[in-house]
């Protein structure tokens, strides 16, 4: 996430508001709060929000008829419900009604932090495909290939090699992948980045003279041409 995430924070009761705020803050999000219902649809109607984070039970305007003219927009962003109703009709009926998620309050941070950067990425404005010498990868149709022979990839390592990809040149660490791939916290134990990577490497680089794939000593990985070759 980055200063251009624009989420706009629909949520009446201030400390929730503040908290919720200042950590998509702190995530690198810029971050609008709104209190009630109308001032919320006059934010989106001044603004676009890559991300609306919407309370259910708002002084003015029920939540569910607020995200029933947020998916009446032209251009709808994506929306997650915070809410205390934690029914499983409640939930059904969010969800049917167009939200892209759902949490009960309380919940814990990490867990929604989790979500929002899963729902950012399904949405985000990504190039399509992306390039490095002979390989290709196809992010819309999952595809790869290398010196135009194709490549299967599990989900996983796809994943792995996209986000690589998009980091042309630049180290990645571990905790940046897992992260990223697994929506979880890098506890510093587990070698699961490294066994993925040596699955990629068999797959990609190892019938080829020219390596892709890089081991950074003491942060992680990065994929790029070797320097002689780019020179």
């Amino acid at each position: 996430m980055t200063e251009q995430t624009r989420v706009l924070v629909v949520e009446d009761e201030k400390r929730i508001a503040d908290f919720v705020g200042r950590g998509l803050e702190s995530a690198g999000c810029t971050v609008a709060i709104a209190g009630d219902g109308a001032s919320a649809l006059e934010k989106m109607h001044a603004l676009d929000y890559d991300l609306i984070v919407l309370d259910l039970n708002l002084p003015d305007i029920d939540g569910l008829k607020v995200l029933e003219k947020i998916r009446n927009r032209k251009t709808a962003p994506a929306v997650i419900v915070l809410s205390v109703r934690g029914n499983v009709e409640d939930r059904v009926k969010g969800l049917e009604m167009g939200s892209d998620d759902y949490l009960v309050k309380p919940f814990a941070f990490v867990e929604f932090l989790a979500r929002v950067k899963a729902l950012l990425r399904r949405g985000a404005n990504m190039p399509e495909r992306f390039q490095v010498g002979d390989l290709v990868l196809d992010a819309l149709r999952r595809k790869v290939t290398r010196a135009g022979e194709s490549i299967e990839l599990a989900p996983k390592e796809f994943s792995i090699l996209e986000y690589l990809m998009r980091h042309r040149g630049k180290p990645l660490s571990r905790t940046m992948i897992v992260e990223h791939v697994w929506d979880m916290d890098y506890d510093g134990l587990t070698n699961i980045v490294d066994v993925y990577i040596r699955h990629l490497r068999s797959k990609i680089d190892d019938d080829s003279p020219v390596k892709m794939i890089h081991t950074v000593r003491g942060i992680g990985y990065m994929i790029d041409m070797p320097a002689e070759i780019k020179n």
